[in-house]
Order: structure tokens, then C-alpha cells, then sequence
């Protein structure tokens, strides 16, 4: 601490504040790029604990658009920094289930009186635009394998498929049940009073803290003054010192005596949508196969590396890049422990690298496993025909002509269609089969692209044990045969590098629009072109988001 740059320097007697909202990625953030990753949050709580420096911790929970089991990860630090006896707070302006879950495990939770505290109930839903493109002449032509692989519903379907309805049911009750079991733990209440919260549909700030489910109506200010100020001693004519999170993020953990030891542990981070070549975007964001693979190689190689954490959050995408890594981390797995830590989702593409790993850890409500492919084209022919364009191709072969858009499938191209589906389908279920050393006839039973919960995926033998990072690199080290009480070096190898993208974000939001779009355009003209192992988006929220909607439907569109 004493050699310091300026940037990383914290006052005695500080007091952390941790602002958590947004997007929250598993991606470690370079400082052009806006927000903070969960790692940094993890991080700064871990050091928060141990720094004499830092005296007190306010947490600013705000609207999130992460997955549920980010913030189980956070909460599982939370209880970490919990630990030291420092002071610790969260604050609440506008949030539903899921912020008011994690805000909640600060213990003391605080609100403005103009607050908005949305508690009533969870929600999945499902969305379809078959008839929307019925009206303007456009025939979708999904090829998917998979009682309940739903990804081309979207585009084909008017209403939900009763498998698509049983599954999404499942996930709602798993996260449901932990909403309830961990508020209830949080809150120190019963499972029927958080239900009947629910149900009594409370929106009044004052009434919530009559009930006892925040601590104190307050600004923040107020919370400082009266309680923290308190607690530290500080006198009443004396201000508090602060540091911000991103500063704060900027202090190593060696100068805090947190890292070290003699052995090296490699942490690969795969985030993202599975392409063969690299994604244009904001930050380059998604996975390359190309570029990983070379990554994977490099740990095989290097004999520093005792083991490798394998950090997955990916709906997945082209199946042979998925194929190709698996390969990969075989050959790694081989070599060297690999341990494979599944964030908010690890499904089709994402699961399939994650098989390949000797260990496979879930967090409680990680969507996993959706084993199936879809492909498919979408015919445009009475569009065509609609507006006046016409076009005439000349081939040679067969099948030369079988991603043609302004005509549907012949017979004999229905039937090559649909038998290179089955085969992609097959490879992928023997694989996992192989993988996770299953009867593929046992297999085929939790495979049909079903999407599981971490904790039904781990009853159904898709995944080995629950819990998150630290329990990721506690396996690596007893795998490598280092003693848990042993310091390792953790070094990270998928770290986000500057770019002028990423830079012009940071200050100009309006630019948002132009290369998003962009990025879903790169790579992905059409469906016929590749056989997809991705799922579709699931998201169990109390509130929903229309932005998030239009890019989703966007998306599937644009592939």
C-alpha cells in the first residue's frame, strides 16, 4: 500500500461505495468501457474485507439486466465481506425482485421516501412473430431437433408449445423457490410472509418498513449522518471520507497480501454468443474459436499453469465452433485440471465447451444444458412477389441451391435439410454423452434442446456439484494437488483490451444503435448457411424491457 501509485491510493477510514446496476459482465472491463464487470465487484468486496483502509461499505443496488445467478455470486460476497464486522448497508431507489433479493443481503436495507419498490411476483414469458411475418409473405423454414429446442418458435409460432410451457414452467418454480428461500434467510421472515408479500401487491415505501422488509425510510445522505457516521465515530463536524468502486477497482490484491503463492492457475473467461472468426462490436464481445483455441493451446503449453477455471456465460451459437473448442479442452483436460464455472447461462454451444472440462460447477439457477441444434431459412418468396423483385439463379448441383430465400425447400432439399440437422443433433448428444459418461440412451432423456436450471441440471448429472468461482478454483487446487490453505496465482487470460469502439461508448451513447446492429449483422446472413447450437433468450424478471425485447427479436431476425 505504501508504494502505491496515485490511483490506486485509499484514505484511512474510507467508505466504499459500490454501485451496482446495468449489464453486468462476466468479462473483466477495460477503464474506456462503462459499468463494472462481476469480477471487479467480487474483487473489491473480497479486498474491501481485508483492507484496513476501508471502514464501512455502502451498496447502491439500482435496476439490473443480469441473470439471477450474478447475483447469487454477489451475495455469496457479500456474505464474505460480511464476516470482517465492518459496517455494511444497501440502498434502494427503484428496483423489483431481484434488486430488492440483493440489496436484501446486505442486511440493513434503506430507502427514499420516493422510492420504487415493484414486489409483485415473478414472470417468464415467451414471444412470437409467425404472424407478423405470415402478413408480409415471409414463410420461416426451422429445421430444429429437439422436443424442446424453442429458439425457432419465435419465428415460426403464434402461441407457446406445451413442451416449450413445461419448460419454461420448471424454471420459473426453480427461481420462484430461491427468491423465497433466500429472502425469507435475508429478511428473517417465513416462507409465507415473503408469499403473502407477493401477494398483498405492497408498493408503499412507509408500509414495507412497517413490515419490517427495509430497515428505515431515508435519502442517503440521512443513512450516513445518522448511522454510519455512528458507527465509525466520526465527529459531527467532520466529513466522511469516500472511494469510489472504479477507483477502488484499481487496487491490486498483492499489495493486500491477497494473492501470491508459488503456483499459477489460468482463468479462460468465454463470454458471448460462439463464432469461428471474431465478432465486431462494442468490445469485441463474444467468442471466436479461433482466438480461443490459440488461448487454450498457449495454457496446454505453458508449465506454469497447475490447473485451469474455465468461466462460461454463453447461450452458445455455431455449432462446429463449439465443436472445435470441446476438442480443444480435451486435449487440455488431459493435461491439466480444468474446471469448468457456469455463470448466468452455459447452454447449447456454452454446455458443449463446458463437457469437455473434468469438473463441471453450476451456480443454483445457471441455465444449462438445451442439447439440440436448430437451423432453418426464412422464404421470402410472396414478399418477393409483393413488391415487384424477382431473381433468377443458375447452378450446378443438386443442393446448390438449397439456401435460396425466394423459394421454399424442394422435397429432396427438405430431406438433406432435415438428416444434416439429425446428424448435428447426434454428434452433439453422443458427445455430451461421452463427455459426462452417460448411457446415450440415459442422455437422450435430459437432452431434446431442454433447458435446466443448475440445480435441476445437477440432479439429472449435466453438472457435478453447485456454487460458484471460489468453489471453481478450490476443486482446481485439490485437483492439482495444491492444499486449499495454500495462496495461488490467479491469471487472467480473456482480459478486454482498449479499443476506439469501446472508447467512443464510454462518452457517446449515441452511438449505441449503429454498431450493435452491426454486430449482429457480422457473420450471420443467413440461417441455411450454419447449423446453430444456441438457445433461446430466457429471462425470469418482475418487470420486462422493451429495449431488450426489440434487440432479441432483432437478433433472431438478422441471423
Amino acid at each position: 500500500m505504501l508504494i502505491a501509485w496515485p490511483w490506486q491510493r485509499v484514505k484511512k477510514g474510507s467508505i466504499l461505495k459500490m454501485k451496482i446496476s446495468g449489464e453486468i459482465t462476466e468479462q473483466l472491463q477495460d477503464k474506456f468501457q462503462p459499468g463494472i464487470s462481476l469480477p471487479q465487484i467480487c474483487q473489491n468486496l473480497i479486498k474491501a474485507a481485508h483492507d484496513p483502509r476501508i471502514a464501512a461499505v455502502i451498496v447502491q443496488v439500482e435496476p439490473l439486466s443480469c441473470g439471477w445467478p450474478k447475483v447469487d455470486e454477489i451475495c455469496r460476497h457479500i456474505e464474505y465481506y460480511k464476516q470482517s464486522g465492518k459496517p455494511l448497508v444497501g440502498y434502494l431507489a427503484v428496483g423489483g425482485e431481484k434488486e430488492y433479493y440483493l440489496a436484501c443481503s446486505c442486511g440493513d436495507v434503506f430507502a427514499p421516501p420516493g422510492a420504487y419498490i415493484s414486489l409483485l411476483g415473478l414472470k417468464v414469458q415467451a414471444q412470437f412473430v409467425g404472424g407478423v411475418l405470415e402478413k408480409i409473405g415471409v414463410q420461416p423454414q426451422i429445421e430444429r431437433i429437439g422436443k424442446y429446442k424453442s429458439v425457432g418458435d419465435l419465428l415460426s409460432r403464434k402461441d407457446m408449445s406445451d413442451a416449450n410451457r413445461e419448460m419454461l414452467t420448471a424454471i420459473l418454480d426453480d427461481v420462484y423457490e430461491n427468491w423465497l428461500d433466500l429472502v425469507n434467510i435475508f429478511a428473517g421472515k417465513t416462507t409465507a410472509e415473503v408469499e403473502n408479500l407477493l401477494e398483498e401487491g405492497i408498493f408503499e415505501i412507509e408500509k414495507l418498513h412497517q413490515q419490517g422488509w427495509i430497515s428505515d425510510v431515508k435519502y442517503e445522505d440521512q443513512v450516513i449522518e445518522e448511522m454510519l457516521k455512528a458507527k465509525l465515530q466520526i465527529k459531527d463536524d467532520k466529513s466522511p471520507k469516500y472511494v469510489d468502486y472504479r477507483k477502488y477497482s484499481r487496487v491490486r490484491e498483492w499489495t493486500l497480501g491477497l494473492s501470491g503463492g508459488k503456483a499459477d492457475i489460468a482463468v479462460l473467461r468465454a463470454v458471448g454468443n460462439i463464432s469461428r472468426q471474431k465478432q465486431m462490436g462494442f468490445t469485441g464481445s463474444g467468442i471466436s474459436s479461433d482466438a480461443f483455441i490459440e488461448q487454450i493451446r498457449q495454457v496446454r503449453e505453458a508449465k506454469n499453469f497447475k490447473a485451469v477455471v474455465l468461466r462460461i456465460d454463453s447461450p452458445g451459437g455455431d455449432a462446429l465452433a463449439s465443436d472445435l473448442m470441446w476438442r480443444e479442452l480435451r486435449l487440455l483436460a488431459a493435461k491439466k485440471p480444468v474446471i469448468a464455472s457456469m455463470v448466468d447461462v452455459a447452454a447449447s454451444g456454452g454446455y458443449y465447451m463446458a463437457m469437455a472440462a473434468g469438473v463441471i460447477v453450476a451456480e443454483r439457477l445457471t441455465l444449462t444444458g438445451s442439447i439440440g441444434v436448430v437451423t432453418g431459412k426464412l422464404n421470402l418468396g410472396k414478399l418477393y412477389e409483393r413488391v415487384g423483385f424477382t431473381k433468377e439463379v443458375i447452378s450446378r448441383g443438386k443442393f446448390a441451391e438449397l439456401d435460396a430465400e425466394q423459394r421454399p425447400f424442394r422435397p429432396e432439399e427438405a430431406e438433406f435439410f432435415g438428416k444434416s440437422a439429425k446428424t448435428a443433433y447426434k454428434r452433439f448428444r453422443d458427445t455430451a454423452a461421452l463427455s459426462r459418461s452417460m448411457q446415450i440412451e440415459k442422455m437422450e432423456e435430459v437432452a431434446q434442446g431442454r433447458v435446466w436450471t443448475g440445480k435441476a441440471a445437477a440432479a439429472r448429472g449435466l453438472v457435478d456439484t453447485l456454487g460458484g468461482f471460489s468453489k471453481a478454483v478450490a476443486i482446481a487446487k485439490q485437483k492439482a494437488g495444491i492444499s486449499l490453505e495454500s495462496k495461488v496465482k490467479l491469471v487472467e487470460l480473456s482480459r478486454s483490451k482498449p479499443n476506439i469502439v469501446s472508447f467512443l461508448r464510454g462518452g457517446l451513447q449515441l452511438l449505441v444503435l449503429l454498431p450493435r446492429l452491426l454486430d449482429e449483422l457480422n457473420g450471420n446472413t443467413g440461417l441455411a448457411s450454419e447449423i446453430r447450437a444456441t438457445m433461446d433468450n430466457i429471462s425470469v424478471e418482475g418487470q420486462s424491457s422493451e429495449e431488450r425485447t426489440f434487440f432479441e427479436l432483432l437478433e433472431l431476425l438478422l441471423r
